[in-house]
């Protein structure tokens, strides 16, 4: 099992860091090979995904990613920022289905802003096509507005696409998951204004059918994030584009407490993935050891059962996990009183015990 292990920018190489030291009480042989990427790689070779970073991570089963970006990169031209590294390894490994779980675990029902009674049990899986919609859609750039309300003035475009094999995939990748959960799928888009994601519904509607025991909803994008908040339970998986995924997401995760707590995977069609955070790089607190380990050590779990077929071993993970969040250890960001404060190592090193303490 080869493991690219790809650390980035910010808080990045202190949270991949904590992951990799759980991978490896797991009693698993894995090889793992440290590469720059983002920020860190154009420092060192001039672009945010060099070749060999690309190559190794196109020669391994699994990529455990931390986080790119920094402020101090915003000046350079688009092509060489940090984040086109992360869009550069989704376009050139195929990586269409983002997994997005937002779960709340019973020790964090008070570190939400929402009502216990409207989060306690949380169990919600975001389904984001991840190689499409205006990310990707071409034509793009710059240039002089020839109609519109002002013409003639300097104006920006970008283009939102999707084509059926795009949204085909997907809406298969939800129902699947779906009949493994509690079999429902809402579909969520801009069907009434947008033509691209009338297009969305037409096609997510016809794919259904071959899924006859999953129930299926759809919902204009507004109103799916007014719900999120408004009764989150009654979700089960969403499926959504690029755009409105990314969004709705980050919305979902602090539904948990903090967005520390949340994990993702992105996966091509070989179940070739890659694991990371779905945080930033937070550079605001980089260095000072106090951001949440957990989401990328989750990761790394759902890197085991997704990509290496070590679902065990994902178990002990996420069970150690919660054992460490029921003994009271929290990071900053999910601290509350009664609960102890801890740093990233200190996090880090709770969930190592946790796992060793059960081997055997």
């Amino acid at each position: 099992m080869k493991i690219a292990v790809l650390p980035g920018d910010g808080i990045g190489t202190e949270i991949v860091a904590e992951a990799v030291k759980v991978l490896q009480v797991l009693d698993l042989k894995f090889e793992m090979e440290t590469a720059p990427v983002g920020g860190a790689a154009y420092e060192a070779a001039g672009h945010p995904l060099p070749d060999a970073t690309l190559n190794l991570a196109k020669a391994s089963d699994a990529i455990l990613f931390g986080a790119v970006g920094d402020w101090k990169y915003d000046k350079l031209e688009r092509a060489l920022r940090p984040e086109q590294a992360i869009l550069g390894l989704r376009k050139h490994l195929g990586l269409y289905a983002n997994f997005r779980p937002a779960i709340c675990y019973e020790e964090l029902v008070g570190a939400s802003s929402l009502k216990p009674e409207l989060i306690a049990g949380l169990d919600i899986l975001i389904v984001r096509e991840l190689t499409g919609d205006i990310y990707f859609g071409q034509p793009r750039g710059r240039r002089t507005a020839v109609d519109g309300h002002f013409p003639g003035a300097e104006e920006a475009f970008d283009t939102m696409r999707y084509s059926r094999p795009e949204i085909e995939r997907i809406a298969h990748t939800a129902f699947q998951a779906a009949r493994k959960r509690n079999k429902k799928v809402t579909s969520v888009d801009k069907a009434n204004v947008l033509e691209t994601f009338q297009f969305w519904k037409d096609v997510v509607t016809e794919v259904h059918k071959d899924y006859p025991d999953v129930e299926l909803s759809h919902m204009y994008v507004d109103n799916a994030a007014m719900q999120l908040v408004k009764a989150p339970k009654s979700f089960d998986v969403i499926v959504t584009g690029n755009m409105f995924g990314d969004i709705l997401s980050d919305e979902a995760a602090m539904l948990t407490g903090s967005i520390g707590m949340l994990p993702s995977a992105s996966l091509n069609s070989k179940n070739q993935g890659l694991y990371e955070p779905s945080h930033g790089s937070a550079p605001d607190i980089a260095g000072k050891g106090v951001a949440n380990p957990l989401a990328t050590i989750l990761s790394a779990a759902m890197m085991l059962r997704f990509s290496l077929n070590q679902a065990t071993a994902a178990d002990r993970i996420e069970s150690a996990v919660k054992r460490v969040l029921a003994s009271g250890l929290r990071t900053a960001d999910i601290w509350s009183a009664g609960t102890t404060k801890v740093g990233t190592r200190e996090m880090g090193d709770a969930v190592v015990a946790a796992i060793t303490k059960t081997k055997g």
